[in-house]
């Protein structure tokens, strides 16, 4: 889960720096390179800071939306 999260995150950034883009959210560049390299799971409150930052939701970056095999909905299934 860690990976995944830091995968989007990194993608999220772009070409924007580290710098620039964990002073805008109001975090520390260690902080931000920490969640980027799989290191550190934000809290809820940054959560919400890095969503608010990209214009997600927190739900879009950091929970994996991949149904399992178990769980799938299969449309006119009842």
């Amino acid at each position: 889960m860690k990976q995944l999260i830091a995968k989007r995150l990194i993608e999220l950034r772009g070409d924007t720096s580290r710098e620039e883009t964990s002073h805008a959210i109001g975090i520390s560049v260690s902080a931000l390179q920490m969640y980027e390299n799989a290191q550190r799971i934000p809290k809820d409150e940054i959560k919400i800071r890095i969503a608010n930052y990209y214009g997600k939701t927190v739900q879009e970056i950091f929970f994996d939306f991949e149904p399992h095999e178990t769980c799938s909905f299969k449309k006119g299934a009842s």
